[in-house]
């Protein structure tokens, strides 16, 4: 799996484009903005996009889902209960109120799904607490964990849906049980380094193990 870490928009989200060397069919995390240059690296590349994959519903990592989709045909993937988040009318007024809400979505997910693409996959960690519907991704050592964990710190939890033990919770069973070698790739670039890994998170991030 050959990964691209990109940031894009006025939030300086990190969007992955993750390809399989093999047969060139590849996956769009969380395109937050600059859509015609992620565009562009899908098309120089030569990929067939598959999947549209949104850790959480939040505009900044969900406003390019529709530009893409229309030049690509790829469907886009959001897990269930952020579906229901969208569905409250309070919660959609202030997240419209952030940005370009995203198009219905063409799957939804939850914990444990396998997205293929090629010869690689990505399980689905429904991981609540930033939204009732966040997920990270899991595939070949690597994690995608969108604003669920960050290096060193985690998501906020005062938006709405946001809930900090429902995301203590998720980080402990779902994150912090992974193999330590396995590679974090978060969806901001907050920490002293773009990537980390759970090993080094354990020790020294305080929401997943580490001291305050």
């Amino acid at each position: 799996m050959i990964i691209h870490q990109t940031a894009v928009g006025e939030l300086a989200v990190f969007c992955y484009i993750l390809e399989c060397e093999q047969t060139r069919q590849a996956v769009v995390i969380d395109p937050g903005g600059e859509e015609e240059r992620l565009l562009a690296l899908i098309v120089d590349r030569h990929l067939d996009l598959r999947f549209i994959i949104n850790t959480h519903v939040h505009p900044d990592h969900t406003c390019g889902n529709d530009f893409l989709r229309r030049h690509t045909g790829a469907a886009v993937v959001l897990h269930r209960d952020d579906v229901a988040l969208l569905a409250d009318p309070q919660a959609n007024l202030f997240l419209r109120r952030m940005g370009l809400p995203t198009p219905p979505a063409d799957r939804l997910v939850e914990d444990g799904d396998i997205l293929s693409f090629g010869a690689c996959s990505l399980t689905v960690l429904h991981t609540p607490g930033h939204t009732p519907g966040g997920i990270c991704l899991y595939g070949s050592g690597n994690l995608f964990t969108g604003d669920s964990l960050f290096v060193g710190a985690a998501g906020r939890v005062d938006l709405p849906g946001g809930d900090f033990n429902t995301l203590i919770n998720s980080l402990a069973t779902k994150i912090a049980t992974l193999p330590d070698e396995t590679v974090i790739w978060p969806g901001h670039d907050y920490g002293d380094t773009p990537t980390s890994t759970v090993g080094r998170e354990k020790k020294e991030n305080p929401f997943l193990g580490g001291e305050w």
